[in-house]
């Protein structure tokens, strides 16, 4: 199977181990933090397709950056952070729910990625440029035809299944936040009432609320944005206001100080007139005289 030079059965058994490789360090890192076994993805099986698609990626377009470390260090950043990124803004329009949300981390892109998620992803493009590819692939070459096309086809049929099933999961996300949204107003009241339904319909929507412990319905985030946004047009218009008010304030001193200043000198001015006046006289008089 052989399409543009690449054969898709080995890349795909490639993407499945990454996968995989991303699944288990996402596991340890949430056993870290919260002390227990959680299932991360969105997937049922133990695999996280996002790290097996950036894997590939990188495979595929940064190969010809290998004799520059640097450059494949910055390009993986740039390849993997942008697959972050559409990944969390896909999956939001298609099932109206924020997956992760980086908002309060620095050096952030709305929420969506951050410095300190996308440095790894240079480390990693190094590590599988100059490491685990040429491992991997030599593995999988070594294969015999038989055992690549039966290994492919059980594992490719296994994931589609399971992106059927994790979709129709996932998608019941949506149907829950409409379903309580009708009643409730308050934001976490709908947070909690969310993931309260997702954990009493069943033990696939019970993993999907532990493997996103910060899961929260795009309607809720769309109210809370705008809240924040009204409030900044409030505090904008007040400041607006008073710098508007500080000016014409300004601007009536500096007339009232103009008119004095003209008054003043129309006086003088007017003064030395009549100063003049009666010496002219002064001196006429005396030339009568």
């Amino acid at each position: 199977m052989v399409f543009f030079g690449i054969d898709l059965r080995i890349y795909f058994l490639l993407f499945i181990i990454y996968s995989i490789m991303g699944w288990s360090l996402e596991v340890i890192c949430k056993l870290i933090e919260y002390k227990r076994f959680i299932n991360r993805g969105f997937l049922i099986g133990p695999y996280c397709p996002i790290y097996g698609f950036g894997a590939l990626l990188i495979t595929l377009l940064l190969q010809k950056y290998a004799p520059d470390p640097i450059a494949l260090f910055i390009m993986a950043i740039v390849v993997c952070g942008t697959l972050e990124y559409l990944t969390s803004y896909i999956m939001e329009k298609l099932f109206k729910a924020r997956w992760w949300d980086y908002s309060k981390r620095k050096f952030n892109i709305n929420g969506r990625i951050c410095l300190g998620t996308i440095i790894p992803f240079g480390l990693l493009g190094l590590f599988i440029i100059y490491i685990s590819n040429p491992f991997f692939l030599d593995k999988i070459n070594l294969l015999p035809e038989m055992w690549l096309n039966i290994i492919f086809s059980i594992l490719l049929v296994l994931f589609l299944l399971d992106n059927i099933i994790s979709t129709v999961v996932i998608r019941y996300v949506k149907k829950a936040e409409i379903f309580v949204g009708k009643d409730l107003d308050n934001t976490e009241e709908i947070t909690t009432k969310v993931k309260e339904v997702l954990r009493n319909k069943s033990p696939l929507h019970r993993r999907l609320v532990n493997a996103y412990p910060t899961l929260v319905a795009f309607k809720i985030k769309i109210k809370e944005k705008n809240e924040k946004i009204k409030k900044d047009i409030r505090e904008h218009k007040e400041e607006i206001a008073k710098k508007a008010s500080d000016t014409a304030k300004k601007i009536e001193q500096k007339a009232s100080n103009a008119t004095k200043i003209i008054e003043s000198k129309a006086k003088n001015f007017t003064e030395k007139i009549e100063q003049d006046d009666f010496e002219i006289e002064k001196k006429n008089k005396d030339q009568n005289n």
